[in-house]
């Protein structure tokens, strides 16, 4: 569990992981240091979440942590959408795929884990307030992205897409009810809708967005830290109590065993009229009449 009270010493690594790609985020101060602003800078690809690209926001989300001056920090995406969620066919998106050509799930696992779980469960127990800013679409890891932040405001023309795998957030969101009711339907809602059910704080015009945005930030930049990582941490507390992590932990593992079993068949078509063979009831039968268990 992280320790709330004093952040942990920075290995090399970590050190390393903090520079910022300025290809794909901005980073930014207002307010004398004590605002730090996050831009995901990939308008062109409505700034679609690679594997760079969350690299570069870890690098960001971690300089903010780490600079005493910052008290809160401000998410937004350059363009008219605030991400269009996974990146499916941009160059970054190739190479990844071109990296990973010929690779088992078990060889992709540590990596995929370190995209879809581990950034997000990390930036949302970043021990200072966090506040997403949300215009046009928010879609699949882009609800995943924001649902890490604490406070979520939108504009008037956001639309949200939530995702049933990787950072199943979802029913955390919304209420379980609300996740199955979205989920089964497989729809957007507005801005106003996800406002109504919790998972957005505010709405305001597209014009007034980053104004009211900014506003909040600098009201919650004035009040003392140390209260705010407490109040933090006690909310945060309530819902490890009530099981957060391990659920999102054992939705992924769950996702990724279905991922597997398309991956390596477990069962197999016979004749017509026969019981299909699951093979791997059959390598265990195998097994344990080898000896082997």
């Amino acid at each position: 569990m992280r320790d709330w009270l004093s952040p942990p010493p920075k290995t090399p690594s970590e050190r390393k992981a903090a520079m910022i790609d300025e290809t794909r985020v901005h980073y930014e101060t207002r307010l004398d240091g004590g605002i730090a602003v996050i831009s995901m800078a990939r308008e062109r690809y409505r700034n679609a979440l690679s594997q760079q690209m969350m690299e570069a926001l870890d690098g960001a989300f971690r300089q903010a942590e780490d600079d005493p001056q910052v008290r809160v920090i401000v998410l937004r995406g350059e363009g008219p959408v605030f991400s269009a969620g996974h990146d499916l066919g941009s160059p970054d998106a190739l190479q990844t795929r071109a990296e990973r050509e010929g690779q088992s799930m078990g060889q992709r696992y540590p990596r995929t884990r370190g995209m879809d779980v581990e950034p997000h469960l990390r930036w949302r127990n970043i021990p200072k307030p966090t506040i997403a800013m949300v215009q046009g679409h928010c879609i699949y890891a882009a609800w995943m992205l924001a649902s890490a932040m604490d406070v979520i405001f939108a504009a008037e023309d956001a639309q949200f897409l939530p995702t049933n795998f990787a950072y199943f957030s979802v029913p955390w969101d919304i209420g379980a009810r609300r996740a199955k009711y979205l989920m089964y339907d497989n729809r957007f809602i507005d801005a106003r809708e996800a406002m109504d059910w919790g998972f957005v704080q505010d709405v305001f015009p597209l014009d007034q967005l980053e104004a009211k945005t900014m506003a909040y930030a600098e009201r919650v930049a004035a009040q003392d830290p140390f209260q705010l990582r407490m109040m933090k941490h006690s909310i945060h507390q309530m819902q490890e109590i009530q099981g957060f992590t391990p659920h999102i932990l054992s939705s992924y593992s769950d996702r990724m065993v279905r991922a597997a079993n398309t991956e390596v068949p477990i069962s197999e078509e016979t004749e017509a009229g026969k019981r299909r063979r699951y093979l791997s009831v059959e390598r265990a039968r195998a097994n344990h009449e080898a000896g082997d268990t």
